[in-house]
């Protein structure tokens, strides 16, 4: 094998300037591919590392040997919820919840660094004097989310107060008094649905990496193909050309999926910066382990070889055939019967459909339109040519019918992205979802029969810190009672100064708006719209760095055809007009196509129809793509000008 290492190396060496460009490029497809797919490896990791750290939050009944008790409540300042964990140690030795040195005294409080620094920027009364009591220290990362995140841990007496108290009737984020064997907890709603979102969001985007790294194998193919054939008809057996294509694919993915894999670690510190789930990212999350990226390093050149083997049937089966340059016969229609019936299990689907079967049927579909893109590529090309009145539609038609394949890998990216953003388009959910709710009164659920004495200590309470408001006490849910603070504005410092007032008239309980209560879902709707943006972004990158790289690869294939038709008298207009008709054509009916299929395939999960962002969303998407396509042909002609500049054959 060494040897034929070695051979595959010497024609990669002697395939002169243009041959190694054509190697070059393949070299970069592999590294975006790549350094795409450790992305959307690390995301999902990412996720489970957060849901990970928040679990020992959401604190899971102990059966026996109790060792703690543990509360949660949520409070909030400047607009951002602040959690916080109330633990009493029920004997000596308790284990430390995570993030700390050791298990706090009661009178401690332990702050995140976020907590800390807010403490001391904002006035005392807006946040410092509801951290009152001893300082424990700072929380450590293995007990955050985020960098940002605001988190108290408070240590307190096993018959304390807090740790008697009852669940609050309207605190839905709220953890009543939990007696524990230890701080392993269970992963929340929220975290197991940011892990199914990034888990869909990842096959949007690696199922079109895998589509482009296919498509990498097959750069230059023409090149290739007429090499290995003319080294199948001097002898080589079938073998031999397997093995040539396989350690040549193999060398140039492997210097592309290091070049990805060391893009990707310099691409890490803008990455830590995306907000989602409340704040940015720790470094740590953005690094996938060393066995992921290993598992990438050796995966990504196989799948480049196996692709490369599979495009040799023609070379291995009719050598003479590829030099003779036959046009293969016609795809069939089966490619659209397989689209069809993956489309057909798509109105079986919905909400109540597990993650895995609309992981598997979106991967499905993808798949399905790569399939019928040749198909209809060879479709388009009858009809252009046998209705041409033009030289250049004449030209593309007859190419397009010739090479499908080799036309559709231009446009794949593109249309396959089509596909990305009529899914995300339609289930994009509008700003208005929510509504607007109220800021301006302060709830806080009472003991009912405490209700009037606490409203008369919250009003003397509210006058002492200068804050005006008008305390009333409603009926709750149930039969509890809700003390509410009309404080007449919104004003956030005004509102922090009041809930600052109010903090431990109920023990284990903290005031809260309805916009509080309205913040987690506004912060759901906002990281979906980032996730949109992010993932639209990374398919674009793909798909611009695709057409771009099959645009120029293209003119390498057919340097000779182009070369002769230019010296026969073809203007450079002209072949320029072809390669636009055989791009733009597809692109138009396969990316409108694609938008289609991916809105169809979101039906099942739409909540509403399309909001005004979603149509935004899709709108920018076409433009970008056929942009990117146009603008990827002008950045190949000074290429087109250069090969048809020396009509002679080339010892390549």
């Amino acid at each position: 094998m060494s040897g034929i290492f070695g051979l595959a190396w010497r024609l990669l060496r002697g395939g002169g300037r243009r041959g190694m460009l054509g190697s070059a490029l393949t070299v970069v497809a592999v590294a975006v591919s790549t350094s795409l797919l450790l992305f959307a490896v690390a995301a999902n990791l990412a996720f489970q590392g957060r849901a990970d750290r928040e679990a020992w939050r959401n604190p899971v009944a102990a059966a026996r040997d109790a060792v703690a008790i543990q509360a949660v409540h949520l409070d909030h300042v400047d607009d951002r919820p602040v959690t916080v964990v109330d633990v009493a140690a029920l004997e000596p030795g308790a284990p430390a919840p995570p993030g700390l040195a050791r298990f706090p005294a009661p009178g401690e409080v332990w702050l995140s660094p976020a907590l800390a620094d807010l403490a001391k920027r904002l006035p005392a009364n807006r946040l410092a004097d509801r951290l009152s009591g001893k300082g424990g220290g700072l929380i450590g990362d293995a007990a955050l989310v985020h960098p940002d995140e605001l988190v108290a841990v408070r240590g307190q007496a096993p018959g304390s107060p807090v740790m008697t108290a009852g669940l609050a009737v309207d605190g839905h984020d709220d953890i009543a008094p939990t007696r524990i064997s230890g701080f392993t907890g269970t992963r929340t709603d929220n975290a197991i649905g940011y892990q199914i979102l990034a888990l869909i969001a990842s096959v949007l985007m690696v199922v079109p990496l895998l589509v482009f790294g296919g498509a990498a194998a097959r750069l230059t193919v023409a090149r290739r193909d007429q090499r290995l054939a003319a080294l199948r008809l001097v002898g080589a057996t079938p073998g031999q050309v397997v093995a040539m294509t396989v350690a040549e694919a193999v060398i140039t993915a492997f210097a592309g999926a290091v070049l990805g894999a060391a893009l990707y670690l310099l691409m890490t510190p803008l990455l830590t910066r995306i907000e989602i789930g409340g704040g940015p990212w720790f470094v740590a999350d953005t690094w996938p382990g060393v066995l992921p990226v290993l598992a990438v390093l050796v995966v990504v050149p196989l799948l480049v070889g196996l692709s490369a083997v599979v495009g040799l049937r023609r070379v291995v089966v009719s050598p003479l055939g590829v030099a003779k340059r036959e046009t293969p016969p016609a795809m069939r229609f089966v490619r659209v019967v397989a689209l069809l019936a993956v489309l057909a299990v798509v109105p079986t689907l919905g909400m109540g459909a597990g993650v895995g079967v609309v992981t598997v049927v979106l991967s499905l579909a993808f798949l399905a339109v790569n399939l019928v893109g040749p198909w209809v590529v060879g479709l388009l090309g009858r009809i252009v040519a046998a209705s041409a009145r033009r030289p250049a539609g004449l030209l593309a038609g007859r190419r397009m019918i010739d090479d499908p394949r080799a036309a559709w890998r231009t446009v794949s990216g593109v249309a396959l992205t089509g596909f990305v953003a009529g899914f995300i388009g339609l289930l994009t959910p509008g700003t208005g979802l929510l509504g607007q709710a109220d800021a301006t009164n302060l709830r806080l659920a009472v003991p009912p029969a405490k209700a009037a004495a606490l409203s008369e200590q919250a009003r003397e309470r509210l006058a002492t810190a200068g804050v005006r408001a008008t305390v009333t006490v409603k009926a709750g849910g149930g039969r509890g009672k809700v003390l509410v603070a009309a404080l007449g504005t919104s004003d956030v410092a005004v509102t922090d100064r009041a809930r600052t007032a109010l903090d431990g008239l109920v023990p284990g309980r903290s005031a809260t708006t309805a916009a509080d209560d309205d913040r987690s879902g506004f912060r759901i709707l906002d990281d979906v719209r980032t996730g949109t943006v992010t993932v639209l972004a990374v398919s674009f990158l793909v798909a611009i760095a695709s057409a771009g790289i099959t645009a120029a690869s293209s003119i390498l294939d057919r340097r000779q055809t182009y070369a002769l038709l230019h010296l026969a008298g073809t203007p450079m207009k002209v072949l320029n007009a072809a390669r636009r008709t055989e791009t733009l054509l597809p692109l138009a009916v396969m990316g409108g196509g694609a938008i289609a299929i991916g809105m169809f395939c979101a039906l099942p999960f739409a909540l509403s129809t399309m909001n005004v962002s979603g149509l935004v969303t899709l709108l920018v998407c076409v433009g970008l793509g056929f942009a990117g396509v146009a603008g990827a042909g002008a950045a190949s002609a000074p290429l087109l000008r250069s090969v048809t500049a020396n009509p002679a054959p080339r010892p390549d």
